[in-house]
């Protein structure tokens, strides 16, 4: 088990981001909106793997991005983990 990482799924937030067009400096605001409080250096840490993404994040990203919380977890395998 790799344990460099304190998530899994940063990867896949950054793709869902760059497909829909958003910096990480918009996709702050829309979850900002929504009512969760992450600024763009959070949502970068994030996305390099740097930091845990909360349950209740993945919910608010999910909604932001019309997905199911699992859309995240796609993609990933054993050499992951």
């Amino acid at each position: 088990m790799n344990s460099n990482y304190s998530n899994l799924i940063g990867t896949n937030i950054r793709k869902m981001r760059i497909s829909h067009n958003l910096s990480q400096e918009d996709l702050a605001a829309k979850l900002n909106i929504l009512g969760l409080d992450i600024d763009r250096s959070a949502l970068s840490r994030i996305e390099n793997r740097q930091r845990e993404v909360n349950d209740y994040e993945i919910f608010y990203l999910a909604k932001i991005f019309n997905v199911n919380v699992d859309y995240f977890y796609n993609d990933l395998d054993e050499t992951n983990l």
